[in-house]
């Protein structure tokens, strides 16, 4: 622990020791990127900093709407309902000088629908990218698609030459912890230069003087010192001393001390994440808990029971010291299918789940073991260790095992953790984000987030049609149905919406991402 806290004080040190200039920022946050790999992981903090580097063909304003980056124009094609046309953007260089064109858009596609990818949901309709010429592709899908530039703002574009050239071909293999030069290394067409990268530690960025936008954007940050620094306590004192001047992940518990503190303001907006238990539903006997040849998860009632005990409330005002909105869906006001009524399902009752946990046959309650992230979201480890607690009212003794992040999201993915903690954020605003990765179920391309093993055909085929249904009065009633169920079966328990607190200097010119991306191209400095 001492050697961990003297490398993250070192590399303060080191941030402080550079030549003083108000271009520098100087960012901090608890956890860092998991990899620079553009289609490895599909985690926002990951998508923060490779949002730097590289670009997709189209991102989103602080609004939420639609922004032109390497695309132009799109549209459908006037000929083919199951084609979109993309013009992209001419003139522009990656980082090592080479040209931006429509072979790299293609090849980036056919990469990110790789068997390793965890962005292949995404473009799991494209069944064919084809260049038209060098600034002109078509993405073909399995049936009209009307939201799927939707789909596109986290997808990003990689050198194809520079890939090949470096053996990258391949998207990395995050979960069976495979290092690649793109694990560390990047070579992207966005506003700034990876200078050098030390995996939590430091990652520090160079302006790109060559950037296609730079007389479009502020682009006033010359450098960029990026800094993850799990310790609460540490991050604020970072600020506070002004050894950083922007930081995410601000501690609740010192929003009043840094907002009051002379050249620092905080500021805030809902984000577009919600925060939730998943439960393994589907396996017949589990090995985190104490029950001998049964699931007490595979139950309804017991899981019911569960969501009834979590007092939302009690997070909202002690853990969260206000900073969250209590939530009774697993999506997020911002999302197309989101509805109040959904939202406001969720009730603390604890005499009423004593009595399903009773009916259940599970009254004398059980044992299971809760796997929580402890440098992801807003007090992570802090809203775990309340609903220990608050389980325990109930009867079910929870084992809390709180590890970072780079180690928790594989237990995940890889379908070896029966109770968790997770957060959802939706960059598509609309619910067939959700269902793709969390509620279809789990096969090679699809439902990879879904570790409640709940997989049902009937479902899965309303889920799947979603995305070339071109009436949207009845697209919206299949995914409120979908919803119904999702509700009904209690796949998830839903614990609260986070709210977004950002602290800087005053003379960082930046507002709040319900994403929690932060473009560094639009930041002004004072």
């Amino acid at each position: 622990m001492k050697t961990a806290m003297n490398t993250i004080l070192a590399c303060l040190v080191a941030a402080t020791a550079l030549p003083a200039s108000a271009e520098t920022l100087r960012w901090a946050r608890a956890g860092d990127a998991l990899t620079l790999d553009p289609h490895a992981q599909n985690e926002g903090p990951t998508h923060t900093i490779r949002h730097q580097m590289y670009e997709p063909l189209i991102i989103r304003d602080t609004t939420g709407a639609f922004e032109a980056a390497l695309a132009t124009e799109w549209a459908p094609s006037p000929d083919d309902p199951t084609v979109w046309v993309f013009k992209l953007r001419q003139g522009v260089k990656f980082h090592d000088g080479s040209d931006f064109t429509a072979e790299d858009v293609v090849f980036s596609y056919d990469r990110a629908k790789q068997p390793n990818s965890d962005m292949k949901e995404l473009i799991g309709s494209i069944t064919e990218v084809r260049a038209v010429d060098d600034y002109t592709i078509e993405m073909v899908t399995d049936g009209p698609n009307p939201i799927l530039p939707s789909n596109l703002t986290n997808l990003f574009i990689m050198d194809k030459g520079w890939t090949e050239a470096n053996n990258t071909v391949n998207v990395q293999d995050f979960e069976g912890g495979e290092i690649t030069y793109a694990t560390t290394n990047a070579n992207g067409t966005g506003p700034y230069v990876l200078t050098s990268r030390e995996p939590d530690v430091k990652t520090v960025m160079t302006r790109n003087e060559a950037y296609w936008g730079r007389d479009q954007f502020p682009m006033e940050v010359s450098e960029i010192v990026y800094t993850p620094i799990q310790n609460a306590a540490t991050r604020v004192a970072a600020l506070l001393s002004g050894e950083v001047n922007f930081l995410q992940d601000m501690p609740v518990q010192d929003l009043a001390r840094v907002d009051s503190a002379p050249g620092l303001v905080v500021k805030q907006a809902p984000q577009n994440r919600v925060i939730f238990f998943g439960m393994n539903q589907g396996s017949a006997d589990i090995e985190a808990d104490n029950v001998d040849g049964a699931n007490p998860l595979a139950d309804v009632r017991v899981r019911k029971a569960m969501s009834m005990a979590i007092n939302r409330d009690a997070i909202r005002q002690v853990v969260m010291r206000g900073q969250s909105q209590p939530a009774g869906m697993i999506a997020p006001p911002f999302v197309n299918g989101w509805t109040a009524a959904m939202d406001g399902e969720s009730s603390t009752d604890v005499e009423a789940a004593k009595a399903l946990m009773a009916e259940a046959g599970y009254g004398d309650g059980f044992s299971i073991r809760l796997d929580c992230p402890n440098d992801r979201y807003i007090n992570d480890e802090a809203i775990c260790q309340a609903a220990v607690g608050m389980l325990g009212q109930i009867g079910i003794t929870v084992n809390l095992d709180a590890i970072p992040k780079a180690q928790h999201f594989p237990k995940i993915t890889e379908g070896k953790t029966d109770f968790y903690m997770l957060g959802w954020g939706v960059p598509t605003y609309d619910s067939e984000y959700i269902f793709n990765f969390l509620v279809h179920g789990r096969e090679s391309d699809i439902g990879t987030w879904n570790g409640t093993g709940f997989d049902n055909d009937e479902i899965d085929a309303k889920i799947e049609s979603l995305a070339s249904n071109t009436d949207l009065e009845a697209r919206n009633a299949d995914i409120a149905a979908i919803w119904r169920v999702v509700q009904d079966e209690q796949l998830y328990i839903p614990i609260h919406h986070q709210v977004l607190n950002w602290g800087m200097g005053e003379g960082v010119g930046i507002e709040v991402d319900p994403e929690d991306q932060p473009k560094v191209k639009y930041i002004t400095m004072k």
